[in-house]
């Protein structure tokens, strides 16, 4: 192994796993961005989005410090070190957690495929499905360059729309930046309350965290894992300003914007990598799963992991189908959010900043 791909899968990769599971459904289509930033105008969203990169850096770091610190490479570990007897109460949050973030996934998949191709929103549904099965099939290794590949995808289009968004609408951008007053407002409770939930995949990301040497290793990623994941953000909340106060009901803001770009093609790509970008995420969410089941001493071969990830899946995208993009990420996010800060944020903080040592590590079955 050179030593750039080494650095890269010790400082990197963690990072590009963690924007894999946090772009999800809603920050891929625009949706989330819409609910949590963009009510508080263009200054007080970019301060809430500065917020919640902070806290995803802050708590990555200690995440990571953490698990390297008592070996932990799935959450059962983690959360058995962390709240003793009370990691149970984790497993219930991420369960609901898992069943509403794959509902989101199923759900925006469905309506890019309506939107985009004109077919029933199932048939996206499914085929997104089909194709984290096929992903989380093949172990790690797989899960680990589904992460890489989309990755470039990802930050190769949202560059590439930035271009086109401040070429053909950079006067509206400095517009409604020069028109929008100072941050005002319960701004920060929209960045902490979009931290919060998401913050989660600090802990499902932990098979990635293999190849830490140290706990600098461990604190370093943690801190580039925030910049990492919020910069597409950043660049699509800008390109959303433009279109204030309109926008902000859409169902898919992204393709209300793509569609007044005026460039087919782009459009096109653009609502193929938020596919892509949906299939990293439910495969950053599944694998974990599996990762916790091979950890209890179930030898998993290709076929049980995709067995797992279907029984998995299918009920999730069902629930999608009925409820819709929406209302998943109003009613469910917010709830999670502050379950998880509860059980996960303040505790593993009060642990890593005030204990110069890590609680004892239970004995792993």
């Amino acid at each position: 192994m050179g030593l750039a791909a080494d650095r890269f899968r010790r400082l990197l990769l963690p990072g590009l796993a963690f924007k894999a599971v946090v772009i999800g459904g809603g920050y891929a289509t625009g949706r989330e961005i819409a609910e949590f930033f963009l009510p508080a105008g263009p200054w007080g969203g970019l301060a809430a989005m500065v917020l919640a990169t902070a806290i995803w850096s802050l708590v990555a770091a200690a995440t990571f410090r953490f698990a390297h610190a008592i070996g932990a490479r799935d959450y059962r570990h983690f959360f058995k070190a962390l709240l003793g007897r009370g990691w149970v109460l984790f497993e219930v949050a991420y369960g609901l957690f898992v069943i509403i973030i794959l509902a989101v996934f199923g759900a925006a998949a469905g309506a890019i495929a309506e939107a985009t191709l004109g077919v029933p929103a199932l048939l996206g549904t499914c085929a997104l499905m089909l194709g984290i099965v096929g992903c989380v099939a093949f172990g790690n290794a797989g899960v680990e360059r589904v992460f890489l590949w989309v990755s470039v995808l990802l930050y190769a289009t949202y560059a590439a729309f930035l271009y086109l968004s401040v070429s053909a609408m950079g006067e509206r951008i400095s517009a409604a930046f020069a028109a929008a007053p100072a941050p005002s407002g319960d701004w920060a409770l929209g960045g902490i309350t979009y931290a919060g939930y998401n913050i989660v995949g600090a802990v499902i990301v932990l098979p990635v965290t293999r190849h830490f040497r140290s706990g600098r290793d461990a604190v370093a990623a943690g801190l580039l894992a925030g910049p990492l994941a919020m910069a597409p953000a950043l660049l699509f909340f800008a390109g959303m300003t433009a279109f204030l106060p309109e926008i902000a009901g859409s169902v898919l803001p992204s393709d209300y914007i793509l569609s007044r770009l005026g460039h087919p093609a782009f459009h096109l790509l653009f609502q193929a990598m938020i596919f892509a970008a949906l299939l990293e995420s439910g495969t950053g969410a599944v694998h974990a799963i599996n990762e916790r089941i091979a950890r209890t001493g179930i030898t998993l071969t290709r076929p049980r992991r995709a067995g797992a990830a279907l029984l998995l899946l299918a009920p999730c995208m069902l629930i999608a189908d009925h409820i819709g993009l929406v209302s998943l990420i109003a009613s469910g996010y917010r709830v999670l959010a502050w379950t998880l800060i509860a059980i996960y944020v303040v505790p593993l903080l009060a642990v890593v900043l005030l204990r110069r040592r890590p609680l004892p590590v239970p004995e792993m079955p």
